[in-house]
């Protein structure tokens, strides 16, 4: 199971630190953060205790109408679970006595200037990507006109020199060699680079070139949603797959199905140009069109 500490967060969202300073150490392992409602009226039965706790202007400004007997009480129910940590936001102050349990419970105490729904966003927005299950696959990661696509393919096949050329046509580079593909949800899988060869390409005979020293920041980015897995396979000649309408394949990874697509290679044939037509034939049938349907209904009307 993946994890982040709290001092990540600090770093992230610039917050301010009121309390237990000296365990900003602490793990944090899932990815969404939760606003305590009930848990201040003494229902606990399905408290998410190992999320990060956030208090809005609403939370704080009830705990301010307490009576101080009553507000120990409250925060001395929420505390003795041991969250992660609090984070405070609207910058909001009077907190003397939520910094008191937090300093002798050893929980941080966490302040933002951010108002509450947009830095809970950006919050869940971070932590899902940050705790999302994550492996590292053998491949080029590329963005080609808005859809993501994880170029795989034996070495030496030509992986790196398609990508390029994709590259000088206005497409963007994610990853190359290695790509880091994480898990947002059972849909949606994220590809980047694992930071050691962000905006490196390697190519065969020449070396490595950095994309964005030589073809500017439009030739890069940090990661893309993977749309097609792509193939790239040496020619057979009793496969020709000249079908009209090739059998729809996927690959999973870690449980999320991705369409499948094999593209042969022989000398001559632009790969380049080939997986730019399946990104925008994919776009296509996104949309509800069929290059297939439409040739059928023109032999029909003849």
């Amino acid at each position: 199971m993946k994890t982040i500490e709290v001092q990540q967060l600090v770093q992230k969202f610039s917050l301010e630190v009121l309390a237990g300073a000296d365990r900003l150490n602490r793990p944090i392992i899932k990815a969404r953060a939760y606003r305590p409602g009930l848990e201040f009226v003494g229902y606990f039965d399905y408290f998410p205790q190992e999320h990060v706790q956030v208090l809005g202007r609403k939370e704080i400004t009830y705990l301010h109408s307490l009576t101080e007997e009553e507000r120990n009480l409250r925060i001395g129910n929420i505390v003795k679970y041991h969250p992660p940590c609090f984070i405070v936001t609207a910058e909001q102050e009077g907190l003397k006595y939520l910094t008191k349990y937090c300093e002798q419970e050893c929980i941080p105490l966490l302040r933002t200037k951010e108002k509450t729904a947009p830095f809970l966003s950006m919050l869940d927005a971070y932590l899902l990507k940050a705790l999302a299950p994550e492996i590292a696959v053998h491949g080029v990661c590329l963005n080609v006109s808005g859809i993501g696509i994880l170029l795989r393919g034996k070495s030496g096949v030509g992986k790196s020199e398609t990508a390029h050329t994709l590259i000088r046509r206005g497409h963007r580079l994610v990853a190359d060699d290695i790509v880091v593909l994480k898990k947002l949800s059972a849909q949606t899988l994220l590809g980047s680079h694992n930071e050691k060869t962000k905006e490196f390409l390697a190519l065969r005979s020449v070396g490595l070139i950095n994309v964005v020293r030589l073809y500017g920041r439009k030739a890069f980015q940090d990661e893309t949603r993977i749309t097609l897995d792509i193939e790239l396979t040496k020619w057979r000649d009793n496969e020709l797959n000249n079908e009209l309408e090739l059998t729809p394949k996927f690959t999973e990874y870690m449980g999320v199905r991705v369409p499948h697509i094999e593209i042969q290679l022989q000398p001559g044939r632009d790969a380049a140009g080939l997986i730019e037509a399946a990104a925008n034939s994919w776009y296509l049938k996104q949309q509800g069109y069929s290059a297939v349907e439409e040739f059928m209904k023109r032999l029909e009307m003849e």
